[in-house]
């Protein structure tokens, strides 16, 4: 790949849009000092991925975003981009296809960085890939910027390594590691995190398949239970139907009875409605009545407003005749006042004509002399401008050399004040002491020595404790596990025996016991113990007697037949039945009583008789098919309880909450074992956890001991590495100092020299200058004198253009005011006149209308219309009467009608109760119904399973009994056949997770060692051949000497490299005391070196050869042309040996200040052209 052009815009001083091409293999940028040319470098590094500012010569990312200048406003975006010829195919991944690839990076103001690829967004990971271990990258060693070449050979062995790795071409597969590594951390960390999983799903697992058990049994109860609901409610549906049937035909007869009491009602209200009809006719003769008298009085009013208004009418009239006789003369008054002024005005118009046109003459007069006057003003003041100008120019020179002169005596001052100071430091420099130093390289190697004796320890103390934390953690979670354990066997065993005493301490005859002093007598089952199945068969074979009391003498049970308990109960005395033989076997059967663990005669006695011909079946079947077997008298009994004898079957079912009391008996003593063991696990556990504990304890303390006492002898160690390299900088200084102070004084002496000259030349110039001056002077004095008279007389004739101008405006003004003034007044004339005329046709007008008013005949039909009404007054009482005697008859029916419809109440009450009744029926029917239809019941099937004598008393007590078998489940889970079923599957998948992680960190490890073993053989290849080149490159830059590179430890992975240089005639036993020069050499060699092995595709090089002397760029020149046939160069240089060695050059200037520019220039042709101009 070869660099084919850069292009630049708003990055730093590159403001503009700039491109330029790197057509040749050898480029040089050449420029005065900060006109932008280390810019181009750090373009470079800064689109290849440099993040660090710092390495950017800035604070922040920003400051690499053009800032402004004196004339220019900051950029918003800096972009760069290179573009590169990839013909040959060499760019890495999928790239390489392209011919040309074209590299680009942005950054706005934000804070947004883009990266492109051949105008595609990338990452910055992706740019840095093309060119992992070609040796360019934002930091390696392609691109040597000012200060960087002291800086390689200065390095410490870990950051020289760097560059040695980066020529290996392995920063790939150090990437390629750190990825291994962190997938291998993550997987690790998943690992773990799934062995946690797992353990914690273990736990569940156990807990859920008792969980399970308990939901299985859940389910069998709950569908016994919903059984027995559904026929409940069938029952309950079937007597509400009943229910209902039976109101219906109560509501029937009742309706019935109230349609006779209904009918009679309807002929009370017939009678009704005819007197109500003929109530109606009475109104409306009395509406009528009313409404003649109303339009009677509403006529009589209308005629006495008419009267009133014609009398208000004509004295209004009066009033107004007399109010317009009275504006009529005002009117004719002002007008003739106003024909006066009319008279005046016209006279003095006149007189303001003449004045208007005198006074615009005079304006004329005065703009036609202006003009001559501004020219000559304008002609002197241009001259005055310019001879003002010569002056200021001459005066800019003359500051200009005696800045000159000030500048050269103040640097004379500073240089001969240099001097003094140089010569004072080199005589006052103190020699460095070496014995010293010695002395503290041999104490820095005893402290190292004592600190990695101190590491190895401190190492096994960090891997120790980790395995007792491990170990202190598995106690506790075993002391949670067996303290967790033993707190549920406590919990389950006080619930027993909670549930135990209180089942005890119910039922009615718990009081006649405390009566008689028996509640404390022990229980038969508490005796008791059988195998583990058949508690349920003694219960169903001793019923009551499983609660039996035991007395030592039973003739105290005469006492009792007076005042018999309230329920069964059953007394014993276990030494009554002594004398009894056991039973024996008949047929080959097992008596049920060889299940009972018997200790006791006693016990053993009474259990013979209570439980003689009573023998043990598996299961129902087999009792019903064997029962021929049978002795006279004798039962099979199953697991389940159900009784088989030879002519009966007897099915046990639980009637009361005292059965299975012997089963939790049992299960009491059973778990009081358990909780003792399990107690003395939980006791060990704490043990082990305290012992663990107390081991962690101690580690921890002696693994702060070997910290503290590491970090003391890292101190100490690092306090002596830091004197000692103080003191050998100190050395150096003395060195590089000395030999600076010598170049300074002859630097000095030259200066000295040139500013003498330039203060002597500036003399010269300031003289000259000032006899110039004053003849300007001169010159300007007189014509300033002429441009001053000329502006008198310009202001003079514009002041009294501007005061004609003023008063003829003022007379123009009076003129239109007074023309104004007489048509106003013509116009108030003319309304006076005309407002005159209109009122005496107003006048008239009302004298007409007085005239017509006139009320008689208004007073003709008031008297008519007051006759009138006093008859319809009379007709109104008439009819009034007539309505109130009908009024009083409808009143006297309306009560009949009343009294009627009250009897009709009781009768709609009885029916409305019997609806309610029915409906209710109704309403049970319909819920259980609907009951029934929610559960999705099969009521056919349901019919079939009532029974005639089944009654809702028994179902009811069935499912009491169910809910609360339920209820003694306690809380269950119903969902832990599911979650158990997911767990399970959930551990098969997790299993499988696990074998793949293993099988992951596995091949993640040999991925590790093999990317190790690869780069440790290409470190060792690359290490011997840089070394070689090395060694034969640095005699050729310094004309002889010899130079190596030293491996610093055994392991190349993470050894550093050190660099070994004697110059010629030189045995100096360390880098440092090489001088600034020949560090530089040096350090070339070294990258050269490099280069030949793993040329990079182009490499920049920022004033590497500054320190250089002539003889030394020279030979510096030759190697990098010899190296530019494998190898683009891109450098900064102000040598013009370097200079010559270009191909093209590249010229920064900075015209405008702040911003750079690029001039390019082909020496080839250059050369070329001079020579045909020479031949020319």
């Amino acid at each position: 790949m070869r660099l084919t052009s850069i292009k630049l815009s708003g990055f730093k001083s590159f403001v503009e849009p700039t491109h330029f091409q790197v057509p040749g293999q050898l480029v040089g940028v050449v420029g005065p000092n900060g006109c932008g040319k280390s810019n181009i470098i750090d373009a470079v590094r800064w689109v290849l991925g440099e993040s660090k500012a710092s390495e950017l010569r800035g604070e922040s990312m920003q400051d690499v975003i053009f800032n402004g200048s004196t004339h220019r406003k900051p950029a918003g975006r800096a972009s760069v981009e290179l573009v590169f010829d990839n013909s040959a195919g060499k760019a890495a991944g999928q790239w390489s296809q392209y011919a040309e690839i074209a590299v680009k990076r942005t950054l706005t103001r934000d804070g947004t960085s883009s990266y492109y690829i051949n105008n595609q967004s990338v990452r910055r990971r992706d740019i840095q890939d093309i060119f992992l271990g070609t040796g360019l990258g934002p930091r390696a060693y392609a691109i040597i910027g000012q200060g960087m070449i002291s800086r390689i050979i200065e390095a410490r062995p870990e950051e020289l390594r760097i560059f040695l790795e980066e020529a290996a071409g392995v920063s790939k597969y150090k990437e390629r590691r750190r990825e291994t590594e962190n997938r291998l951390h993550d997987t690790t960390e998943n690992l773990t995190r799934l062995e946690d999983i797992l353990r914690e799903l273990n736990t569940n697992l156990e807990k859920l398949e008792a969980q399970a058990a308990v939901a299985k049994k859940f389910h069998e109860l709950q569908g016994d239970q919903e059984e027995k609901q559904k026929l409940l409610w069938l029952l309950r549906k079937n007597e509400a139907k009943a229910e209902q049937e039976k109101f219906f035909k109560e509501i029937e007869r009742a309706q019935i009875d109230l349609e006779e009491q209904t009918a009679k009602l309807r002929h009370v209200e017939a009678e009704l409605e005819h007197m109500r009809q003929a109530h109606y006719g009475a109104g409306d003769r009395l509406h009528q009545a009313q409404g003649h008298l109303y339009q009677t009085n509403s006529e009589i009013g209308s005629l006495e407003a008419q009267i009133k208004f014609v009398i208000e009418s004509r004295n209004r009239l009066q009033s107004q005749l007399n109010s317009l006789t009275a504006q009529r003369d005002q009117w004719q008054r002002q007008g003739s006042q106003q024909q006066d002024e009319l008279a005046e005005a016209e006279i003095a118009l006149e007189e303001f004509g003449m004045r208007v046109e005198q006074s615009q003459q005079a304006v004329q007069d005065a703009n036609e002399r202006l003009p001559s006057l501004e020219q000559a003003w304008r002609e002197s003041q241009l001259k005055t401008t310019e001879s003002r100008g010569k002056i200021m120019q001459v005066q800019q020179q003359i500051e200009l050399q005696s800045t000159h002169q000030r500048n050269a005596s103040n640097i004379l001052s500073g240089l001969a004040a240099r001097r003094e100071r140089l010569m004072q430091e080199k005589n006052g420099m103190a020699m460095p002491d070496d014995v010293h130093l010695s002395n503290l390289k041999l104490q820095l190697e005893e402290k190292q020595a004592s600190l990695e004796e101190a590491n190895m320890y401190l190492e096994e103390a960090q891997e120790q404790v980790p395995r007792l934390e491990e170990e202190r953690r598995a106690a506790q979670e075993l002391v949670s596990k067996e303290t967790s354990a033993n707190a549920q066997l406590e919990a389950r065993l006080s619930a027993l025996k909670q549930l135990q005493e209180s089942v005890q301490a119910q039922g009615k005859v718990q009081p006649w016991l405390e009566k008689h002093g028996l509640a404390e007598l022990p229980r038969l089952w508490q005796k008791l113990h059988i195998e583990q199945g058949w508690e349920t068969a003694l219960e169903a074979v001793l019923r009551e007697r499983m609660s039996a009391l035991e007395m030592s003498n039973l003739d105290w049970a005469k006492a009792f037949f007076s005042d018999a308990p309230p329920a069964k109960l059953a007394l014993y005395a276990p030494n009554a039945g002594l004398a009894q033989p056991a039973p024996a076997a008949a047929n080959g059967l097992k008596p049920f009583i060889n299940l009972l663990q018997l200790n006791d005669p006693g016990q053993r006695a009474l259990m013979n008789d209570w439980l003689r011909d009573v023998y043990v079946a598996d299961d129902t079947a087999i009792a019903f098919a064997e029962r021929s077997t049978l002795p006279l008298g004798g039962v099979f009994v199953t697991r389940q309880g159900h009784v088989v004898s030879q002519s009966s079957v007897r099915f046990y079912a639980s009637d009361s909450e005292q059965d299975g009391m012997l089963a939790r008996q049992q299960e009491i003593e059973n778990i009081t074992k358990q909780q003792r063991a399990q107690y003395m696990l939980a006791e060990e556990a704490k043990g082990r956890a305290v012992r663990a504990e107390a081991a962690l304890s101690s580690a921890s303390q002696r693994l702060q001991e070997l910290r503290q006492r590491t970090a003391s002898l890292t101190q100490s160690a690092h306090s002596l590495q830091i004197e000692v390299m103080k003191l050998a900088e100190v050395q150096e200084r003395f060195n590089q100092r000395s030999t600076q102070i010598a170049t300074d004084l002859e630097e000095i002496g030259m200066q000295e020299a040139e500013q003498q000259q330039v203060q002597a030349e500036s003399e010269a110039r300031f003289e000259q200058l000032d006899i110039e001056l004053a003849e300007l002077q001169e010159q300007h004095e007189n014509g300033q004198t002429d441009y001053l008279t000329r502006e008198q007389q310009l202001n003079d004739a514009r002041t009294r253009l501007r005061e004609l101008e003023r008063s003829s405006q003022e007379t123009e003004f009076a003129e239109k005011s007074h023309r104004s003034k007489i048509e106003e007044l013509k116009r108030s004339i003319a309304t006076a006149l005309e407002q005159a005329a209109q009122l005496f046709a107003s006048m008239q007008q009302g004298s007409l209308e007085l005239e017509s008013l006139d009320d008689q005949a208004a007073q003709a039909g008031l008297q008519e219309l007051l006759d009138r009404r006093s008859e319809q007054e009379r007709a109104l009482a008439d009819a009034r009467h007539e309505l109130d005697q009908l009024s009083q008859q409808l009143r006297t029916h309306e009560e009949n009608r009343m009294q009627a419809e009250r009897s009709l109440q009781p009768q709609r009450d009885r029916i409305t109760e019997l609806q309610l009744k029915e409906q209710a029926a109704r309403l049970n029917q319909e819920q259980f119904s609907e009951a029934l239809a929610q559960t999705q019941a099969d009521e056919a099937a349901l019919s079939e399973k009532l029974t005639a004598d089944m009654r809702p008393s028994y179902l009811q007590g069935e499912v009491t009994r169910l809910t609360n078998a339920i209820a003694a489940l306690g809380a269950v889970n119903l969902a832990a056949l599911d979650e158990l079923a997911t767990a399970s599957e959930r551990k098969h998948f997790l299993d499988a997770q696990h074998a793949d992680l293993n099988e992951a960190i596995t091949t993640l490890q040999d991925a590790i060692h093999k990317i190790d073993m690869e780069t440790r053989d290409l470190l060792q290849v690359t290490f011997d051949k840089v070394n070689h080149h090395f060694s034969e490159l640095f005699p050729v830059l310094f004309g002889g000497g010899q130079a190596k590179l030293i491996m610093t430890g055994d392991e190349i992975l993470d050894s550093g490299v050190q660099v070994m240089a004697q110059p010629p005639g030189k045995k100096n036993a360390t880098i440092h005391l090489l001088s600034g020069g020949e560090k530089a050499l040096t350090a070339t060699a070294l990258v050269f070196s490099m280069f030949q092995l793993n040329p990079a595709p182009f490499c920049l090089l920022d004033e590497v050869d500054a320190p250089l002397d002539d003889a030394n760029t020279e030979r510096f020149a030759n190697m990098v042309k010899r190296m530019s046939d494998h190898t683009q160069f891109l450098f900064i240089s102000h040598n013009k040996i370097a200079m010559e060695m270009a191909q093209q050059l590249i010229g920064v200037t900075m015209q405008e200040q702040g911003v750079s520019r690029i001039v390019a220039v082909d020496m080839e042709s250059a050369a070329n052209f001079s020579s045909a101009e020479q031949a020319a």
